[in-house]
């Protein structure tokens, strides 16, 4: 490992300006993929997924990386070699698909990053101020976002095996293609995903970078934090089943409108996840039949519940599914809740957040450490190597939106970070 003082140097000592526009000329050239008047668009195993592996492919080359897509759909550039079977590299990067109409920042941020990493470790061995001695991977990891087929981390949890292959194979998307299918239409073979050993032993550690998805690093005054752990968090359907009738003729006192105790629960949702300091959003329901002059008879719900632990989750969903099955008998409306999903608690590796702390403080840089509520390949991959992330500070701290933004300085400080942190790991003894 590279000494602390030599490593902070190198962060230090980046071209601002250089790097820059180099970030905004990959930026442009990332634009022209997926990105429509609403936001952007770009979903697995479709004309943008393979436009975006070749815009990762030409990136790569342009560097004399050496690139390699996995079983399950990951896609890595090693600087210094692909690490033979049984070695071990560095990785770092995040993701490039996105949500839908999603933003631009969420998951690209963090693969720019890597590159600029590369670019800024391989000018300074040229120079004779560094020496790599272990492979440094950037990495594209499948389906992060879920969007597609509804597991979100797809490429992640098929790796570490979080996900049986079966029923990763059988997932199917809004016009009911499967994976299978979608992975063969797009020259890849379904029949060999799963979990990964040799892969993650490659991997060795990972750094990923991603902008912060919330205002914590704002009301610290940090451009960069250390993600501490990530909340744990779930999803659960809430099914309301009624009876359709005349929406004329129907008195009110003799219906049983399913929108009705739904809609009691998503007010009761939002009042328990205030009083717990939670989150609890009921992001996507059907009403059946569906008719502007039929009374509902079915809700489908799907509520996203997340908080600070697994007990206070629980509590969180309990009170949530109370207010539903009591609000459900006054309007006489049967109520089922069902868990879909459920990821604990994640704790970041506390080594490498260590690291990234005192490569900080080597630098004169204040580095918050701050949780985050939301789900990441690095959490899903924690527990089979170590992993963390660096956030970089969002203005807004609006997520999942085209509003997504970061400001130049503060790109260029989480550039900093990954920097010494990527020296300190891969460099020599």
């Amino acid at each position: 490992m590279t000494d602390l003082p030599a490593a902070a140097s190198l962060g230090a000592a980046l071209d601002a300006d250089s790097a820059l526009a180099a970030f905004h000329r990959m930026w442009a050239d990332l634009d022209r993929i997926g990105v429509h008047p609403t936001g952007t668009r770009r979903y697995s195993w479709t004309a943008e997924d393979a436009a975006l592996r070749a815009w990762f492919t030409a990136q790569a080359s342009a560097r004399g990386m050496e690139v390699h897509t996995d079983a399950n759909g990951n896609i890595r550039a090693w600087w210094g070699g692909r690490p033979a079977d049984g070695d071990a590299g560095v990785v770092t990067g995040s993701h490039l698909d996105s949500v839908a109409d999603g933003g631009k920042w969420d998951g690209p941020l963090g693969v720019l990053l890597g590159f600029l990493a590369v670019d800024v470790l391989a000018a300074a061995e040229a120079r004779g101020e560094f020496t790599r001695r272990r492979s440094l991977g950037v990495v594209d990891y499948m389906d992060e976002e879920g969007t597609r087929f509804g597991v979100a981390c797809l490429g992640s949890k098929l790796m570490s095996g979080a996900l049986d292959p079966d029923k990763a194979r059988g997932l199917t998307d809004a016009d009911g293609v499967s994976l299978a299918e979608a992975m063969s239409a797009a020259g890849a073979d379904p029949d060999r995903i799963g979990r990964d050993d040799v892969e993650i032993i490659r991997s060795g550690v990972q750094v990923e970078v991603h902008i912060e998805q919330g205002r914590q690093l704002v009301g610290l005054e940090a451009p960069v934090g250390v993600t501490s752990a990530i909340w744990p968090h779930g999803r659960w359907e809430f099914v309301f089943s009624g009876l359709a009738d005349h929406a004329g003729t129907a008195r009110l006192v003799d219906r049983k409108d399913a929108a009705l105790p739904f809609a009691s629960t998503v007010l009761a949702a939002r009042a328990v996840a205030e009083e717990l300091d939670a989150r609890a959003t009921f992001g996507r329901f059907h009403v059946e039949p569906g008719g502007p002059n039929v009374v509902p008879a079915r809700v489908v719900a799907l509520l996203d519940a997340r908080a600070a632990t697994d007990g206070v989750l629980t509590e969180l969903v309990d009170r949530i599914t109370s207010a539903a099955q009591e609000a459900g008998a006054v309007h006489g409306v049967d109520v089922t809740v069902s868990r879909i999903s459920h990821a604990p608690v994640v704790e970041f590796d506390e080594e490498l957040r260590e690291l990234h702390g005192k490569l900080a403080a080597e630098s004169g840089e204040y580095l918050p450490e701050v949780p985050t509520q939301a789900g990441h390949d690095s959490g899903i991959l924690a527990p089979v190597m170590p992993t963390s992330m660096l956030f970089v500070r969002s203005p807004h701290g609006i997520s999942h939106s085209p509003l997504e933004d970061a400001a130049d300085a503060d790109v260029i400080a989480g550039l900093r970070a990954l920097v010494r942190s990527l020296a300190a790991l891969a460099g020599e003894d």
